[in-house]
This record gives structure tokens, C-alpha cells and sequence, in this order.
């Protein structure tokens, strides 16, 4: 849900590019980079559907899939951590490149093993290391959009790609859904290592410029990271959206989880119903990324963050008393919508009072401290739901939530 807004959160605190002058459409790399990342935002919500759909067929565990989710979570954490230096020394096409064919060749043993029998062990090795990969491609892809476009067009290049990547995760978990209703979801995982390698070829005819003037400066890793929590703990509105999003994180991460779960086996439909609940859910973040700049300049940041994480409570709350499917797609819809105003809002702020120099140290440290538990909650969810039912776990999370929301007015985020 956060993955595009952070990736435009990375790309505003480069440094500059030489300025181009020719339109977007007319640059040849730019182009041919936009179709890459559109087909790896593609793999990579087919993957967010196909992978917990085929975890369910085999074994129909909720709790086995909110552990598959919590250790692919996990991978990505750690990854960050380390992403940036990776990506700061090696070269950047070649690590694009690479990390696509290592998707793409991950992700196609599965459905080959497949055809052999199931092998859910193998999801749980597959899928941390491409999480991992996933992670550094991610960090990757934000260095290298100034070196295709200059400053001038900085803004529209960011814009393009981020909409063609919020459409590719509407029509994604559609298509999903719609190839593992029909052929199965082992055949989904395969057209989603199909888009990888697509992506990886695309990226090959990419040219990328050097700029030996920007060559980054080499500090520790365990100081950098150091230097980011020391001002987040220094800030007493970052401080309190740290923790507070640490809970939230830890509370929702299982969210999608709980959502199959409840339609296949508490409400009996197949595999193209999830696919299209998820796309409609996909649309409210879309409404949620074009609605949040004009909220909070009307009602300001506290009132939109604390609003936001609010009615994504409550629209988790009901998610698992619902009965039918236009209401679970609707309450689906409303907490993507509201959790990405409030990753939004929060992310803007944080641009807005950390100095430069520090931006990229305190987007890291606030990245991994508050997402550092929630591959633990989505274990944690999903097991409490196999046992007990959505609806009482759904409730209970949603009403936790809520009172996050409620936290929030006892600390510096309601004044600002």
C-alpha cells in the first residue's frame, strides 16, 4: 500500500539532473524505463494475490499463510537496512537487471515444482529472498529516475510512473484472481515470473547516465542508521507517529490475509472475487492519493492523520462481519484509502522538517522502525483468526486501531 509513496518520497530528495527539454513521450530511455517498472509493479501485485492463493489451496491455513506473509515481511526489513549501501556501491542498471532475473527465476521454479506436487516449503524460501530483491530494486529504481529526466520534468516523470503503477495495482490482483480461478494459482505465480523477466529485458536497452559529481559519501551503516533514529527521537511529532505506526503497522500488515481468507472460506467464493475485491480495494488507495493534498490543506495534518488511522479502524473492524462481497470490497476500499492519506501525510511531513542532508538517514530509520514488528502481527493475526474467527480478531484489531487514532490526540501531532 506505502510502496509508491515511498518510492516518490525518494526520488523528491535526490540530487538534481542535467534539465532535458524534449517531452516525456519522445525520450526513448525514459520510455522504455516507464514499461519496465510498470511490468514490475505488475509481477509484483500478482505475486501479493497468487502467493497466499496457492498457500490456501494446499494447505487451507489461514495461519500458513499470515506465516508466509510474516517471513516475506520480515526479509523486506532487513533489506532496508541494507539497501541503500548496496545500491550506493554496485552499479545501478546492472543491479535493476539483476534483481528482476532473480524474480523472475525464483518465482518460475514454483509453478515447475508444482506440477510435480505441492511444496509449501518452498514458498517460505522463495519468497524472503524475493522480498529481499524486491527491496533493493525498490531503492534502485528511486537513484536512477534523475539520471533519465531533469529537474524541470522530475514532477511529471514521477507522476507518470507512479500512475501507470497504480493502475498495474488495480489490474493486477484482477488478473490474478482471474488466472488462478481458471488455471489455478501456480499458473499466476509463472505469468508473474513472466513480467519480471519482460521487465529485466526492458531494462537492458536503458541507457543510464553516470554522474561521477555525485558519488555518495561513505559512513558506516549501523552510524547512518544511528544518526536517523537520534532525530526522530529529537522531533516530538515524528517521535509520536513512530510509535504510533510501529502498533498500526504491527495490527494491519495481516490485513490481506484475513481478506482472502474470509471470502474464500467464511463466504464461499472463488479466486476471481478476491482478485476483484482487491482491485476495488486498489482503487480506493487511488482516491485516497489524489484526495490527500486538498484535506489537508483544508483540515490540516492532525486532524487528517488522526481522521485517517481512525476510519481505518473501524473499516477493519467490519471487514470481517460482512456478508457479502460489495460490502467487503467498500470497507476494503475505505481502509486503503484512509491508510494511504495518512502514509501521505505522514511522509510529507517528514520532508517538510528533516534537513537534507539527513532526509535519506531518517527515511530509512523511520522505515524500519516502525514496519520492524509487523511481520510478527501478520503471524500473530492470522493464527488469532484461524482459531477464533475474522470476525472477532478483525473487530478487535479495528478497534485497536481506533484507539491509535485516539493516542494521537495526547501527543504533538494534534497541534501540528
Amino acid at each position: 500500500m506505502a510502496y509508491e509513496a515511498q518510492r516518490s518520497d525518494e526520488t523528491d530528495k535526490s540530487p538534481s539532473a542535467r534539465p532535458r527539454s524534449l517531452p516525456l513521450w519522445r525520450q526513448r530511455d525514459f520510455a522504455v524505463f516507464w514499461a519496465a517498472q510498470t511490468l514490475s509493479v505488475l509481477g509484483d501485485s500478482f505475486a501479493l494475490i497468487a502467493l497466499p492463493l496457492l498457500v490456501l489451496e494446499t494447505t487451507g491455513s489461514l495461519a500458513r499463510m499470515g506465516l508466509l506473509t510474516a517471513v516475506g515481511g520480515a526479509a523486506s526489513v532487513v533489506a532496508a537496512v541494507f539497501a541503500g549501501v548496496v545500491v550506493d556501491r554496485v552499479d545501478r542498471r546492472r543491479l535493476l537487471i539483476g534483481c528482476d532475473l532473480v524474480r523472475m527465476v525464483l518465482y518460475g521454479v514454483i509453478p515447475l515444482v508444482w506440477l510435480l506436487g505441492p511444496r509449501v516449503w518452498l514458498l517460505y524460501a522463495v519468497l524472503p529472498v524475493c522480498e529481499a530483491v524486491g527491496m533493493l530494486f525498490a531503492v534502485g529504481y528511486v537513484t536512477v529516475v534523475r539520471s533519465l529526466v531533469g529537474t524541470g520534468q522530475l514532477t511529471e516523470a514521477n507522476g507518470r510512473l507512479n500512475a501507470t503503477a497504480a493502475a498495474a495495482g488495480v489490474l493486477g490482483p484482477v488478473c490474478a484472481g482471474v488466472v488462478a480461478a481458471w488455471t489455478g494459482p501456480a499458473t499466476a505465480v509463472g505469468v508473474d515470473a513472466a513480467s519480471f523477466g519482460v521487465s529485466a529485458l526492458c531494462t537492458l536497452f536503458v541507457r543510464f547516465r553516470a554522474r561521477p559529481d555525485e558519488a555518495p559519501e561513505r559512513t558506516g551503516l549501523w552510524r547512518d542508521l544511528r544518526t536517523g533514529v537520534a532525530f526522530l527521537r529529537g522531533h516530538p511529532v515524528l517521535r509520536s507517529l513512530t510509535l504510533l505506526l510501529f502498533v498500526f503497522s504491527f495490527l494491519t500488515l495481516g490485513l490481506n490475509d484475513l481478506v482472502i481468507y474470509h471470502l474464500k472460506h467464511d463466504l464461499g467464493h472463488d479466486d476471481g472475487t478476491v482478485g476483484t475485491v482487491m482491485a476495488v480495494g486498489a482503487l480506493g488507495t487511488i482516491t485516497g492519493a489524489l484526495l490527500v493534498a486538498r484535506v489537508r490543506r483544508r483540515l490540516g495534518f492532525g486532524a487528517v492523520w488522526t481522521g485517517s488511522v481512525a476510519l481505518c479502524g473501524l473499516a477493519f473492524a467490519g471487514i470481517g462481519w460482512a456478508r457479502d462481497v460489495p460490502a467487503v470490497a467498500a470497507l476494503c476500499a475505505v481502509f486503503l484509502a484512509c491508510g494511504g492519506m495518512a502514509g501521505t501525510c505522514s511522509m510529507s511531513l517528514r520532508q517538510e522538517v528533516t534537513p537534507e542532508p539527513l532526509l535519506g538517514r531518517v527515511t530509512s530509520a523511520f522505515w524500519t522502525l516502525h514496519y520492524s514488528a509487523a511481520p510478527i502481527g501478520a503471524a500473530v493475526l492470522t493464527w488469532a483468526a484461524d482459531h477464533h474467527g475474522t470476525a472477532p480478531v478483525g473487530l478487535l484489531a479495528g478497534a485497536t486501531c481506533v484507539l491509535v487514532a485516539a493516542a494521537a490526540l495526547f501527543t504533538p501531532i494534534r497541534r501540528s
